[in-house]
């Protein structure tokens, strides 16, 4: 039987119920539980959406990376509104986070950086995000000719990549309940402090 939202109050912290929901999320065996729908929109309200992958959660928000120059990357820095989504049907539980956008600094991006795959690092080189490939065989020659420039060196940043960091205006917990009768529990900043209310389903 699932348990069901409990009673949460202003005095909740949502960010340490979020942690603890995602820790759970982990300890089910769900298959990359730091899934996260980011949805942004351009400056005149097109919307769009896509999977990434949540690096990082503290007090100040949810942490993600990506190239700057990307469509993602570019709708962020021209409307620092945005929104994510988990989803772990698994369990029956949704967290919807809707928020404000930063840059991280570079020494934060350089610290995340360095500790993806020596591959990743240079496909982040490689690729020009969300501009137009003409074939496959353009994008493994740019890998192997970042592959040669920094052989037998670290490889550095990029200056057009990077880390965001979503600092929660809202944050809706979303938990399935028998007949369609789920709990939703909705957290709204108010300044330095939260405010809650229980929606129907």
């Amino acid at each position: 039987m699932v348990r069901g939202l409990p009673d949460l109050t202003a005095a909740d912290d949502p960010i340490a119920f979020f942690e603890r929901w995602f820790r759970e999320a982990r300890a089910a065996g769900i298959y990359l539980p730091e899934s996260m729908t980011l949805a942004t929109t351009t400056p005149d309200g097109v919307p769009a959406a896509r999977m990434m992958l949540l690096k990082g959660v503290d007090q100040r928000g949810f942490m993600f990376f990506t190239n700057y120059e990307s469509r993602k990357g570019q709708e962020l820095l021209e409307n620092r509104r945005a929104a994510l989504v988990f989803h772990w049907a698994v369990l029956q539980r949704q967290v919807r986070v809707e928020g404000t956008v930063e840059r991280l600094t570079h020494d934060e991006s350089e610290a995340y950086f360095q500790t993806r795959p020596r591959g990743a690092q240079i496909g982040a080189w490689a690729s020009q995000q969300s501009a137009e490939l003409s074939s496959r065989a353009e994008l493994d020659k740019r890998v192997t000719e970042y592959e040669a420039r920094f052989a037998g060196q670290n490889v550095p940043l990029p200056p057009f990549w990077g880390g965001f960091r979503l600092t929660p205006t809202a944050i809706e917990f979303w938990q399935g309940r028998i007949n369609r009768l789920h709990d939703r529990v909705r957290y709204t900043r108010a300044g330095e402090n939260w405010s809650v209310v229980r929606l129907y389903p």
